[in-house]
């Protein structure tokens, strides 16, 4: 279970990553507008402007890692992890946007890693390890008949 936390964390990041991208990429485009402009190209032009273009890339690649990670642990052990995702991106949102990180969003941001650390450790089933012991009980009781 443990060696899918690197897994777990690039997903993360790579979630930061592109909510970075995509503040970035719309503070460029400064303020949204839709009157008198074809809502379709609008959304054409937004999505294809590269800060936010490479910010859905990214979150292609996270999702990608997520499945993976879903695909070998605990919804309810990969899930909360995600939430760190909002701890790196207020860190970085500090750093390079110079946002305000209040008293009371350092105490949620403490308690958010504090719930992480306690779901690290309660530990996780891995799919198909438990599969792998019941056919091997299985079996060892088809070989004793």
């Amino acid at each position: 279970m443990m060696k899918f936390i690197p897994f777990i964390l690039f997903t993360v990041f790579t979630n930061a990553a592109a909510q970075l991208m995509l503040k970035y990429g719309m503070m460029q485009l400064g303020p949204l507008s839709f009157a008198g402009v074809n809502p379709v190209l609008k959304i054409l032009q937004i999505v294809f402007s590269p800060w936010v273009f490479f910010g859905l890339c990214t979150f292609v690649l996270s999702m990608a890692s997520h499945l993976f990670v879903l695909s070998k642990v605990e919804l309810s052990f990969a899930y909360p992890f995600l939430s760190l995702a909002y701890v790196a991106v207020a860190f970085f949102a500090f750093l390079l946007f110079r946002e305000e990180i209040g008293v009371l969003r350092i105490a949620g941001i403490a308690l958010i890693c504090l719930g992480t650390v306690f779901i690290a450790q309660s530990g996780s089933k891995i799919h198909g390890e438990g599969d792998v012991a019941a056919l091997a009980t299985k079996a060892s009781n088809e070989v004793t008949r």
